[in-house]
């Protein structure tokens, strides 16, 4: 009997008995020990909007020194939303971009141009930067579609300018606010609040072209339909016969800059504006 006694027994000593204190805390709502609790508020900073956020990761992403880019290379098994990816890998870190430009620099081209507007809202200096480490990683040149826009500004003389885009409120803000800062006014601008790529992409030409007749009013020296996945290069031509201005599409400008480090003769692009003829 002893023997099956102790084979029914506890292996260890018996656990200690809950507090009755513990289990009133639990019934009030408590989700660790009370001794962990914090009842004062945490000093929390203010929340900053998503342009903002973006722009304070690419300061800080700004002072990396990139040497190997270890994405996609095997992480922890978990899945990070493509959101996330989407808005602080992309537009915050150039280790993606970079290792486009070392494939595409084995075709021997005479330039890299990166098809993009983030730096619209986290600052020309984002672009400049990249620019710089493309032609430090493959020895090619290197320009960007907002760049390229600025260049033309100053080339063409124009202060004054029109602003279409399908950004959200903030991210416009940023835009115009950067552009001011270097000495470009922005007298009219019109947005869709969209904030996802496949959106942008939806647009009509019909929308663009009542949004830059919008802007037009405001006697603007030039329009820009400032995003690289809206479809406004085609429609320069005949927006600036009716307008009476130089509309710059933002895949446009890259292409043009492209082209001049390239050394070709960009009059032999047709129907995207008086930008490939007369700039």
């Amino acid at each position: 009997m002893g023997r099956r006694g102790a084979g029914r027994g506890r292996a260890g000593p018996r656990p200690p008995a809950r507090r009755r204190g513990a289990r009133g805390a639990r019934r009030g709502g408590a989700a660790g020990p009370l001794g962990a609790c914090e009842p004062a508020p945490l000093a929390l900073p203010e929340a900053l909007s998503e342009a903002d956020a973006l722009a304070r990761l690419a300061e800080l992403a700004g002072r990396n020194e990139v040497f190997a880019s270890l994405i996609g290379l095997g992480y922890h098994d978990t899945v990070t939303p493509p959101v996330i990816l989407r808005n602080v890998l992309d537009a915050c870190d150039d280790a993606l971009q970079l290792r486009a430009a070392e494939l595409l620099s084995h075709a021997r081209l005479h330039c890299i141009g990166w098809n993009g507007t983030s730096s619209g809202w986290l600052g020309f200096d984002a672009d400049e930067r990249l620019c710089r480490r493309i032609t430090a990683a493959t020895g090619i040149p290197a320009c960007t579609s907002v760049l390229a826009l600025n260049e033309i500004f100053r080339a063409t003389g124009v202060a004054r300018f029109g602003l279409v885009s399908p950004y959200l409120d903030d991210v416009q803000q940023k835009i115009v606010a950067n552009y001011a800062r270097s000495g470009f006014e922005c007298v009219a601008e019109r947005h869709l609040g969209l904030q996802d790529n496949y959106s942008f992409s939806e647009v009509s030409a019909e929308q663009l072209r009542a949004m830059a007749r919008e802007v037009a009013t405001a006697k603007p020296q030039a329009i820009t339909i400032f995003c690289t996945n809206l479809r406004g290069a085609p429609l320069a031509e005949a927006l600036e016969r009716e307008l009476g201005v130089p509309v710059y599409d933002s895949i446009a400008t890259v292409v043009w800059k492209s082209l001049r480090l390239a050394g070709v003769d960009t009059r032999r692009v047709q129907g995207w504006g008086r930008l490939f003829r007369e700039v």
